[in-house]
């Protein structure tokens, strides 16, 4: 295990191919969370301060390593009543007027914040817990900016991981960046106790 500094940098740097949807007006009315979910099934998107934000569909070891921790999440969350874990593309609204809404790779929610039911629509509010996996196309910039994102909004916890180099980066709000490797285990999460997730696991090729 080992921490990260000032000095380090992510291996790779969440922002798949994207192009930015605009309108020809020369002053286009922001589009609201209610806007985007009329717009039914248009593909992966996301909707960043009134602006429309479309991505291209992951590559394969980034849909296998978020299937993976996905997998590990809702068989313990689960087994244990602890909420609910939600796939990619699932929308958290966490801003309006403009509105945010931002969907991470894998997400999970405690089950005092569902009311023993699911909204209509994008989640009001940030996930607990938030898991982004790294493309090769994704910029630092933007992986800062989402990570930084998250946590201002209320996340206890972000998890990035990175199949290049095999490593998953647990972030916390006031805390230094936790950096597993290819050896390590995923353990001592605040909102799972008892949970534990083995890097070797998720990233073992087929």
């Amino acid at each position: 295990m080992k921490l990260f500094d000032g000095s380090n940098r992510c291996p790779l740097n969440i922002r798949r191919v994207q192009f930015r949807v605009v309108t020809q007006s020369t002053s286009p009315k922001p589009i609201t969370a209610d806007d985007l979910l009329s717009m039914g099934d248009i593909g992966r998107c996301e909707l960043i301060n009134g602006e429309l934000v479309m991505m291209s569909p992951a590559g394969l070891a980034h849909g296998m390593v978020a299937m993976r921790i996905g997998r590990y999440l809702s068989e313990f969350v689960e087994e244990h009543n602890l909420g609910s874990v939600f796939a990619a593309e699932t929308g958290f609204k966490v801003h309006s007027n403009p509105d945010l809404v931002r969907a991470p790779d894998t997400s999970f929610i405690q089950k005092s914040r569902l009311a023993g039911k699911l909204p209509k629509g994008f989640f009001e509010g940030a996930p607990d817990l938030a898991v982004e996996v790294l493309s090769p196309d994704d910029s630092k910039r933007e992986v800062d900016k989402k990570i930084k994102m998250w946590l201002e909004h209320g996340t206890t916890s972000v998890w990035l991981a990175d199949p290049a180099s095999r490593t998953i980066a647990v972030y916390r709000a006031g805390c230094k960046p936790i950096l597993l490797e290819f050896s390590n285990k995923l353990h001592n999460e605040p909102m799972l106790p008892g949970f534990v997730m083995i890097l070797s696991k998720v990233f073992k090729q087929p």
